[in-house]
């Protein structure tokens, strides 16, 4: 879903994605640009992000923040999110890492939008597992 429909995950977390927009390329390509309108800490957020790596063998996508708020605090923002499968159990696990350069020391590490994306991730798990 993030890398193929990422505009459809409004409908699964709509108090946290308001809008996913493709502004250049294909859903799930290298190259594409794409904006996100979201709610973090309780305020709207934009963010133009480029999709910089995706491996469907390892069910792994890569975005590059290119601008938007968080960009007012944060010289680099990359956000990699990899799922693997449970060994042993059905389902899988999320693997979402953060990495980012802060524009000066006095920033604050990414703490919120790490539970931001766990709280994405959750609601994903909830559609997408709810019965019919």
């Amino acid at each position: 879903m993030i890398a193929n429909k990422p505009h459809h995950l409004n409908r699964t977390c709509d108090d946290k994605i308001q809008g996913c927009d493709l502004h250049e390329g294909e859903w799930g390509e290298v190259g594409t640009i794409i904006n996100w309108s979201y709610v973090l800490d309780g305020n709207a957020k934009q963010a133009k992000e480029v999709i910089e790596a995706v491996d469907p063998n390892k069910k792994l996508i890569i975005f590059r923040v290119i601008e938007g708020d968080l960009m007012e605090e944060y010289k680099s923002f990359l956000l990699s999110i990899q799922v693997s499968s449970k060994s042993e159990v059905s389902g899988s696990v999320v693997h979402l890492t953060l990495e980012y350069k802060k524009l000066h020391q006095g920033i604050d590490h990414p703490q919120t939008m790490l539970q931001f994306m766990k709280d994405v991730s959750n609601g994903i798990d909830a559609h997408l597992t709810k019965p019919n």
